[in-house]
């Protein structure tokens, strides 16, 4: 076949052929990272896990392995550790790092504990003081949520002088 003007293809035909392709890579390419920073943002702005509140049990009647609620009176503090009485008995309760350093109970004090009762103690999810307020124990997760969660909340430390 002999080339003529009629059937050689002229190169701008050619470059133009090419460009619904890169314009389609490139919109896809949007697409998805949209997507991306849309489900990064998503994950960032989720809230909290929701707790659930357990009833209050009795210290006499705690059952090893498993989750519990018990309310009564601060009898000891042990510096991230206490001891909660009720009418049925004594329970160390352990609240983790978020105890270290912090005032979050005091003797004499009734409050309601929550956590995870095994190896003879309570170890503490949540406290809820006897005028409602409530502190979670859980450290922050780990991750970009953890980081989130951790500029929200105030640092436990120990009081100021004159507190």
């Amino acid at each position: 076949m002999k080339n003529t003007p009629e059937n050689e293809t002229a190169p701008e035909v050619v470059a133009e052929k090419r460009r619904p392709y890169l314009t389609s890579v490139f919109g896809a390419g949007l697409i998805a990272f949209g997507l991306v920073a849309g489900a990064g943002a998503t994950l960032l702005a989720v809230p909290r896990a929701d707790v659930v509140l357990l009833q209050p049990t009795s210290i006499g009647s705690l059952a090893p392995y498993s989750t519990v609620a018990v309310k009564g009176k601060v009898a000891e503090v042990f510096g991230n550790k206490f001891v909660i009485e009720d009418g049925t008995g004594r329970a160390l309760v352990e609240t983790g790092p978020r105890g270290d350093n912090a005032k979050l109970v005091a003797a004499g004090e009734t409050l309601t504990v929550q956590g995870h009762f095994d190896d003879g103690f309570i170890h503490g999810d949540l406290l809820v003081h006897a005028d409602g307020h409530a502190e979670s124990l859980k450290p922050p997760r780990p991750g970009p949520r953890g980081l989130v969660d951790r500029l929200r909340e105030p640092e436990l430390g120990p009081a100021a002088p004159g507190a």
